[in-house]
């Protein structure tokens, strides 16, 4: 069965190839009518040019085509096809006049046109490219790793928001204080004394408020001033542009975002939409939807929008091929809740506004489900059941030979693929690139079996910090913020975090880099991975809180493991690795956090000195420092030789020349990431321990420096000195302190170093002072007398 659309077709017509319908709902209405459907395969074809839609194409499980016979939206042969959510303008643009900037200097270039009556515009698209919203700071393309491609501290300042008109309706983005993601508002007026009101700043799961400096604005009429901007005066259906210096306005293509979902699924567990392919057709102009971002999910970093241009809920066998989503305001892909073999094959997804592909499942499926990162579970009064308790979430899906890059255009807590509440996802054969948060995120526990596989993961982390290329979190029913009352409930049930992480994740087989974070970073509580065969050219392996997570036969280079806040009895396995740096650890117990075996490495090092770091843990005992014998560093090729040292270990080679994107044509524009310069140093900075110990009321000292910013979960900007080895008789626990505690203030004085610290407490009086610390990522507050 074969029905035609074309953009100059009628819905009268009989949606043959002569006389096509006009409209992808006619087509499906004509299917859904159609009771030969289960009997025979039917495809769509579409025809060459933009089929706009007037409402989201939406399907149930009337739709569905069978095994035998799916029902299949193409385009047609090589025809250049494009599904669009927006709607196309003809404006009659002058020259504008008149305008001041605040200085009252000439505001010259602008153009204006007259918009349909009661227009919204929330995106402006010119030849097909995405415009920017008149904003402050201007927008530098150059600045591709600074927030927001520029910020500014006075962002909507008294002096600044004086010469702002009517402001409602503009937005303010700015990063979470720690850079841990972003913050939206949206600006609803200003009071007499010129101070903004605004509401929002609910798109981010870790609540701390906004940062100070990296702030900006945006959709401020007075803030036009530069080439690629626009203003939408929705009262007086005027809008503003400046064009830039190549682009004849008058001529150009001008569209507008209309719909935030193209093409919506909704079935459900009993009764799905089945056996439906989309291919070889490009996805345009979906609507911003980071103010809609609002929903925590369990105890991660993350609010999400459940949308996207593709929403599938309630499906089977639903494929989405060689397709190219393009320049989207939101989510490309969500697949939500209960889904079932879901295919992303061959597509190109790139400059999304949040995330690329988003695979969550639905809390209900959860026990003993928690959302905020302060929330705890009493461990010893918890469903002890395994697994999920319903059927509402995404499984056995796969994202498969895929160029996904430009992620998080608009919003700052987004993934190339982003996992939550899932099971049995593979990401397989994947690039994934130029990220302003992480490449692929795993956002809990439940309840994995994921498989990620000869991927390319790099330029992630870009605008944000304290992340990875691959980067997971573990909060799972069994985590508690406080680790002693972790290791307390697991002691008693050993089972207890694998209750939610009951099948085990593995990453094989794949190229990571990331400047500004860890190269795969297991965060809190991230239990039961495999992770092998993996080239790492950025920060390295962290693998911070969890239970039996094994790591064998990967190469970091310049870099090493970084073992963060070990558990007793994790059960941990480091062994057979290539790195190059002695471990990085922080705040490890000496005693009771080793894991089960750390041995039996390989360090490409001169200086023997580099695997003793952690010799009283018993680790790398057996380890053995040499040269490798990589074959061609140079140009990324990072196999050992036929006579390596390191085959002693039984170090396996994996090929170097195959990761990432497969596609010939999608590999023929993918990029891949900068190579290293290989060093090996004989003189290792990293391995010198300060001889010198200083203590107060009986507890060494620390500074916090490089990974330990993360482990005690405070910013770089205040910095603090952690309290550690505590004596026995230790006057700082006898006044409340306990080892591990990061003071950050003395009587409102903050102490970034220890000369600071002591400075602080020179200054102290004979009265009651206030010691502000952080004990399990939590501010707290002692006062003493001192």
């Amino acid at each position: 069965m074969e029905l035609f659309v074309a953009i100059n077709g009628s819905d009268e017509n009989p949606g043959t190839k002569d006389k096509p319908f006009k409209t992808l709902t006619q087509a499906r209405n004509a299917i859904r009518k159609n009771h030969e459907i289960k009997r025979e395969t039917c495809f769509i074809f579409m025809r060459e040019g933009t089929h706009y839609l007037e409402e989201s194409l939406a399907f149930n499980s009337e739709d569905s085509g069978t095994k035998e016979c799916p029902v299949e939206y193409s385009a047609y042969e090589n025809e250049k096809v494009i599904i669009s959510g927006g709607q196309k303008l003809s404006l009659d643009w002058e020259k504008c006049v008149g305008l001041s900037n605040k200085e009252g200097r000439q505001r010259k270039g602008i153009c204006v046109a007259k918009t349909p009556s009661g227009m919204s515009i929330d995106q402006l698209f010119i030849n097909g490219e995405c415009q920017r919203m008149a904003r402050y700071p201007n927008f530098n393309a150059e600045l591709k790793t600074s927030a927001y491609q520029g910020f500014s501290a006075d962002a909507f300042s008294e002096e600044r928001v004086a010469n702002w008109e009517s402001p409602e309706g503009g937005y303010i983005h700015a990063m979470h204080k720690h850079c841990w993601g972003g913050y939206h508002y949206r600006i609803t007026g200003k009071n007499n004394n010129q101070e903004i009101e605004y509401e929002g700043g609910w798109q981010n799961n870790r609540q701390m408020g906004m940062h100070n400096d990296f702030r900006m604005v945006e959709n401020i009429f007075e803030e036009l001033d530069a080439p690629g901007e626009w203003f939408h005066d929705k009262h007086k259906s005027l809008l503003y542009y400046i064009p830039e210096a190549d682009c004849d306005i008058n001529s150009a293509t001008v569209e507008v975002v209309c719909l935030k979902h193209l093409i919506e699924f909704s079935g459900s567990s009993t009764d799905a939409v089945r056996h439906i392919s989309f291919n070889k057709i490009k996805f345009c102009h979906a609507a911003r939807t980071f103010m809609e971002t609002k929903e925590p999910l369990l105890r991660s970093d993350w609010a999400i929008y459940r949308g996207g241009a593709v929403v599938l809920t309630g499906t089977k066998n639903i494929k989405i091929l060689n397709c190219e989503f393009d320049q989207l305001g939101g989510n490309a892909i969500f697949i939500n809740g209960y889904n079932r073999n879901t295919v992303v094959k061959g597509c190109y997804i790139h400059d999304c506004g949040a995330s690329g592909v988003c695979f969550v499942g639905d809390p209900s499926a959860v026990r003993n489900p928690l959302f905020e990162y302060k929330e705890t579970n009493d461990l010893f009064d918890i469903d002890l059941e395994k697994g999920p308790q319903n059927e509402r979430y995404p499984a056995d899906c796969i994202v498969e030979d895929c160029l996904i890059c430009g992620i998080g255009r608009v919003e700052r807590q987004p993934a190339g693929v982003q996992i939550s509440m899932s099971q049995r996802i593979t990401i397989k054969d994947t690039s994934v690139y130029d990220c302003a948060r992480s490449g692929i995120n795993i956002g809990d526990g439940c309840w994995g079996g994921h498989l990620i596989k000869g991927c390319d993961v790099f330029d992630t982390v870009l605008e944000t910090d304290d992340h990875g290329s691959f980067n997971s979190w573990g909060r799972d029913r069994y985590w508690h913020s406080d680790q002693k009352e972790t290791e307390k409930a697991v002691a008693a049930n050993p089972e207890l975090p694998f209750l939610d992480a009951m099948e085990t994740t593995e990453i094989c087989f794949s190229r990571w880099r990331c400047d500004h974070g860890w190269d795969i970073d297991l965060d809190d509580g991230s239990t039961n991975y495999k992770i092998h065969h993996n080239l790492m050219l950025g920060r390295g392996l962290k693998l911070r809180e969890g239970y039996r997570r094994e790591a064998w036969n990967n190469i970091t280079i310049n870099s090493t493991l970084h073992p963060h806040v070990w558990y007793e009895n994790s059960g941990d396995v480091v062994t057979s690795n290539i790195f190059m740096k002695p471990p990085r650890g922080a705040r490890t117990p000496v005693a009771s956090a080793r894991g089960k075996k750390v041995d039996e490495n390989f360090y490409a090092s001169f200086d023997d000195s580099v695997k003793n770091k952690y010799r009283e843990f018993g680790w790398d005992l057996n380890s053995e420092i040499g040269d490798p014998q990589f074959k061609n560093p140079k140009s990324g090729d990072y196999r050992i030789s036929e006579s390596s040292p390191a085959l002693k270990f039984k170090f396996e080679n994996f090929a170097m020349e195959t990761f990432g994107v497969k596609n010939a044509t999608l590999r023929s524009i993918a990029k891949t990431p900068v190579i290293p310069e290989f060093v090996m140093d004989k003189n290792d900075p990293t391995k010198r321990e300060t001889s010198v110990q200083n203590k107060w009321m009986g507890a060494v000292l620390h500074p916090l420096e490089g990974e330990e910013y993360s482990a005690y979960g405070v910013s770089k900007n205040d910095g603090g000195v952690a309290l550690l080895n505590f004596d026995k008789e230790s006057k700082a626990k006898e006044h409340g302190f306990q080892e591990g505690d990061c003071v950050q203030k003395i009587n409102g004085e903050f102490v970034s170093d220890v000369l600071a610290f002591y400075k602080a407490m020179n200054a102290l009086s004979n009265d009651l002072n206030k010691i502000v610390y952080v004990r399990n990522q939590k501010v707290c507050e002692i006062e003493l007398f001192y």
